[in-house]
Parts: structure tokens; sequence; C-alpha cells
């Protein structure tokens, strides 16, 4: 019977590594990554953090340490970061019969079947190959369920050059030895929170929570915590997800770079965020029949006067069409919109999402015609093909002075002819 073997792998520091791997003279330099409107640090090299950049550290606040330590900043790139996540999942999806993308820079592999081989030797491999054909370093940790192999790979990162960025833990007697060193708090699944609890009953270590007594662990962190334990102790609870959930909602929103007053700025903001939602309605053959619109003051602009307000509307059929939603989501922005506010942020959110195969058509004939899908398709092809927006609709804008602010982004390498990497 094979045991089953999992191999958790995880990108370095993701954000950075796509921007280092078009800028290799960036290979040993601190480099950050930051949020949207440049507002604080998501992705940190090693060597930022040595020098004290922590995340989350809000950009203007560390700009004398950036600026005294020369330390490389951009903006998000999520274009670029999108599309290289996309090559790390298929070449990390050759290595094995099953994988579950976890997030964009990790991924579960399934190698039950595989005991017979060196799984160091073969997750050594799986790292060089992807660092070869992509440029993104990666660490990989091993173990016999989703929590150890999680553990694993924590232990790879802490020492990348003693665990050439390996770590495995299928052997039981070397398990337990690691875990009695390891802290609580670093398991995947315990939080700050949980961490509190267990240690005011003196589990302290991975060991301790592993041989804890059941009743215990589940009356501190329910019935999940039971389970973290059980995956300590070899038990599989978490199962690999290797098919895509249907999505619940579609949220689409983003920080203005300066605030917005006029209401038609608003609706330019409104209308892409609509566009942007509908394109990915369509490319899972959903549809929504629920739009929400909500629009909000800076909360941290403390001397000036709040607004926060949303609406909704129920569409008796689902619809996945742009020009549709927009004319919805303008009546929304319309009836929640005051004057004299300055606006900070605004989105929409796609609620009651159905399979476009399961539609059902209303009295009035409202559903989506088989010449709008046709229409809609043919634009998705055209940006698909020739580069996000460039067409668009008219609601959408064209100088757009409401966008978020992006004034260190590095260009569309993988994704616009006109952004290909340029060698001297």
């Amino acid at each position: 019977m094979n045991k089953t073997v999992y191999a958790l792998v995880d990108a370095n520091s993701f954000y950075c590594s796509c921007e280092r791997v078009f800028r290799p003279d960036l290979a040993s330099k601190p480099v950050i990554v930051l949020s949207n409107n440049d507002g604080c640090a998501v992705s940190r090299t090693d060597e930022a953090k040595h020098l004290g950049i922590e995340i989350g550290a809000v950009y203007f606040q560390v700009k004398d340490l950036i600026k005294k330590h020369d330390i490389q900043v951009f903006s998000s790139n999520y274009t670029l970061y999108g599309n290289m996540s996309a090559r790390v999942m298929q070449i990390l999806s050759t290595f094995a019969p099953e994988m579950e993308i976890y997030s964009i820079d990790e991924a579960f592999l399934s190698l039950s079947g595989m005991e017979k081989r060196d799984l160091a030797s073969y997750a050594i491999e799986i790292k060089n190959t992807v660092l070869q054909y992509t440029g993104i370093p990666t660490c990989v940790g091993l173990g016999p369920t989703k929590v150890l192999s999680k553990v694993a790979n924590r232990l790879a990162k802490k020492d990348k050059i003693k665990t050439q960025s390996v770590f495995n833990l299928c052997d039981e007697d070397f398990k337990i030895k690691t875990l009695k060193t390891f802290p609580v708090e670093d398991i995947w699944g315990i939080g700050k929170q949980s961490a509190k609890k267990l240690y005011a009953h003196q589990i302290k270590t991975a060991y301790e929570l592993m041989i804890a007594r059941p009743e215990i662990i589940k009356k501190l962190l329910s019935i999940v915590g039971l389970k973290i334990a059980n995956e300590l102790n070899g038990q599989n609870c978490f199962n690999l997800e290797t098919d895509l959930k249907d999505r619940k909602q579609i949220i689409s929103s983003r920080s203005f770079g300066k605030q917005v007053t006029h209401i038609d700025q608003l609706k330019e903001a409104i209308a892409n965020h609509v566009t942007n939602a509908a394109e990915k309605l369509r490319s899972q053959k959903l549809l929504c029949k629920n739009v929400t619109v909500f629009i909000q003051t800076n909360p941290f602009k403390t001397h000036s006067e709040q607004y926060f307000n949303s609406a909704s509307i129920n569409l008796m059929s689902g619809t996945s069409v742009t020009p549709k939603l927009i004319h919805h989501a303008f009546n929304l922005l319309e009836s929640i919109y005051k004057d004299k506010y300055e606006y900070k942020k605004a989105g929409v959110i796609f609620n009651d999402l159905i399979k476009k195969d399961f539609i059902q058509t209303d009295f009035f004939e409202n559903y989506d015609t088989q010449e709008q899908d046709h229409y809609m398709a043919t634009l998705d092809k055209i940006n698909q093909k020739f580069g996000k927006s460039t067409v668009r609709f008219a609601a959408c804008g064209v100088d757009q002075h409401w966008k978020m602010l992006s004034q260190m982004k590095s260009p569309h390498f993988t994704t616009r002819w006109n952004d290909l990497l340029k060698i001297k």
C-alpha cells in the first residue's frame, strides 16, 4: 500500500523574485514590492528583511531606511506576477499526477507512490527545474501530511544554504526530533490568538500539540485544531483539493491615487471595476444575479467627515454582459452618492453566482442573448490577444486621473509586445 507523501513548493519572496527575473542586476540586492497605491511592503527579499523592513511596513515611514541602504522599490505589477505564477504552476504539474494550487506562489504536490525514490533528490530536481525555466527560486517541504509538509517548507526557508531549500519530514524519528523545537505559533493554521491559548496550557511546541489530549485540543481550538494535531501525528485530515471550487463572489475594488469628489470620476472607476469583474465571470462561465456597489472616504483622515455606503440589486436573470452590469452599477452609485465628500475607494461585488448552463429565463426575457454573448466573447478575445483594455467601454474613461498610484511599476514583460525585455 502506497504511503501518502506531499511536497509543498513555495516561491521565495515571489513578487520580488518576479522583478529580479527581468533585472538580474538585483540578484543580491535588497528589493521590496509595495501594495496598491504604493502603500506598504507586501513582499521583501531576505536582504531587505535583514535591513529591518517588516512586512506591512508603511512606505513613507521607511523612506529614509530605503535611501540609506539603496533598497530597490517596485509598485505591484499583478499582471506580471499572475503570468509568472501560471508558468511556475504549469512546470510543477509535470512532476506529480495530482496538484493543488494553494495560492499564487505555492502548491501542494502528491508524491504518493514515489516512496522508493530519493524524495529529497526529487525535490531538488523540482526546485532546480522551476528555477531554470522561470528564474523563480523556491523551497520544497516534504511530509506525510499537508501540515507536516508546511512545517518542512518553513524549515527549508529558514536556512536555505544548509537545507539546499529542501526539508524532509517523512522519517518518523527525525520528525519527532524536529517538532520538539518547532514553535506552536509557526504551525500552519495556528494563529497568534490560538497560540496564546495553547501557551496557557503549557503547549509551546508542535510536538507538545501532537501529544496533547484530544479533548483539550478540541476545547481550545475546535475540530480544526484537532485535525491539525492529527496531521502532526501523520494522520491525513486535509485532502488534496485538485478541483477548483466555484466562486461564491467576485470583488473588484481599488483605492484612488488621489481624493475623488465628483460622481463622474466615481462612475469611471465603477465602470472599470465592473468590466474587470465581468471578464472574470465570463472566463469561468458564470452569471451574476446580485450586484453591490460601495463607496467610502479615507478613514485615516480623521479631521475630515467620514462616509461609507453601499447598495445592491437582485437581477431576475443572471448576466455576464458588461453594459448591463455597468447600467445597474451606475443606478446603484447614484442612489448612494453624496456631494462634498472626498472619496478614497470604490468597488463592486458580484454575488449569487450561477453556472451559465443553469440559467433560468424570465418572463420578460432579460437574460443574455446569443448575440450579446458573441459580442462579449469577441471583445474578450481582442483584449486577450492585444492586451488588457485594448478595447474598452467609453464609460471607463480615458485619462482616469483617479487611478491608484503605481509610480515604480515595472513593464509588463510577459504580456505586452512593447514591454518585451530589451538587451543592449
